[in-house]
This record gives C-alpha cells, sequence and structure tokens, in this order.
C-alpha cells in the first residue's frame, strides 16, 4: 500500500509525459493564401518588381508547389473551400461573404482546418484576411482558430492598409 501514491504520481507523470511528446513531434504547419497573387508576384517565381525575402527563404526550405487551383477565383469562396476541403457552394459560401442578400459568413457547421488541427493538438492561428463573416459568431475565433490577427471583411490595400484604420480592429502594421 505504501507504494501506491508514489505508483500513481509516476503514472501520471508518464501518461502525461506521452501526451505532451506526440505533440512536440507533430511537424509545423503553414498554410499561405493570397488573394489576386499572381505567380510572378513573388520573387521565387522570377518577380523583379517586388522584394519578398521571407517568401522566397519559406520557398527554398519548405515545400514550393507549382501546380495548385483554387476552388473559386474570388475571396470568400476560395477561402472556405482550402479551410474546409469542400466546393465552396457545399461549404455554404458560394459568393464573396456580403455580396448576397442574408449571406453573413460560413456557416459555423462547417469543420475548418483549424478545428481539424486543434483535434490534433495543434495551437492554431490566423493572422490576415478572414473574408468569411464580420460577425462575432462567424469569427475565426470561433471556427477552430485559438489566435487570429487581422481583417475579418473582404477588400484591403496591401500597401496602405486604408481599411485598417477604423473600427474595433484599428492597428499600427
Amino acid at each position: 500500500m505504501k507504494f501506491v501514491y508514489p505508483t500513481l504520481i509516476l503514472l501520471v507523470c508518464s501518461i502525461a509525459h506521452q501526451g505532451s511528446a506526440g505533440v512536440l513531434n507533430q511537424p509545423n504547419v503553414i498554410i499561405l493564401f493570397a488573394d489576386d497573387l499572381g505567380t510572378l508576384d513573388v520573387n521565387c517565381f522570377g518577380s523583379e518588381d517586388l522584394s519578398t525575402p521571407n517568401l522566397n527563404s519559406l520557398a527554398d526550405h519548405g515545400i514550393k508547389f507549382t501546380q495548385c487551383y483554387v476552388g473559386s477565383p474570388v475571396c470568400s469562396p476560395s477561402r472556405a473551400s482550402l479551410l474546409t476541403g469542400r466546393h465552396p457552394h457545399r461549404a455554404g459560401v458560394p459568393g464573396n461573404v456580403g455580396s448576397r442578400p442574408n449571406q453573413r459568413g460560413m456557416p459555423v457547421e462547417e469543420v475548418t482546418l483549424g478545428e481539424l488541427f486543434k483535434k490534433a493538438g495543434y495551437k492554431t492561428a490566423l493572422f490576415g484576411k478572414w473574408h468569411l463573416g464580420t460577425l462575432p459568431e462567424y469569427s475565426p475565433l470561433n471556427q477552430g482558430f485559438d489566435e487570429f490577427f487581422g481583417h475579418k471583411a473582404g477588400c484591403i490595400d496591401n500597401f496602405s492598409h486604408f481599411f485598417y484604420w477604423v473600427g474595433p480592429h484599428f492597428h499600427d502594421l
């Protein structure tokens, strides 16, 4: 009986250690998704107009996909397709959020990559443009992301960040 408590403590610590060890061995996953980014807008694909050293480094040290296609040629449906793995219409986002009456955001019932990664033990974050709903119930924080920093709607100037100057999400990028 005198070994029960030390044995239980050892067992609990062992289980806790195994649980955390599995998470530590998982690879980091970064998905970059950019609206209206042409192939020749990035140096690693031949651009000479803009300087993209961080993207070049990611391309040099990671996987560079050269045969990719999007679910739609416009923002919201394309994002919904990537995040859910479903055709935009099936994901409930046939057009840009806000462009149709009563289309306020991607249905919260849709399971996103954020939710799947979180369930697998990852910490998840979304930085940049969401464009899948601006109301609180459609927030990325309610769709599997632990952190969000960015713009919830569409239409942002990538150089002046014009639309960041108004509202509760004002910040100096």
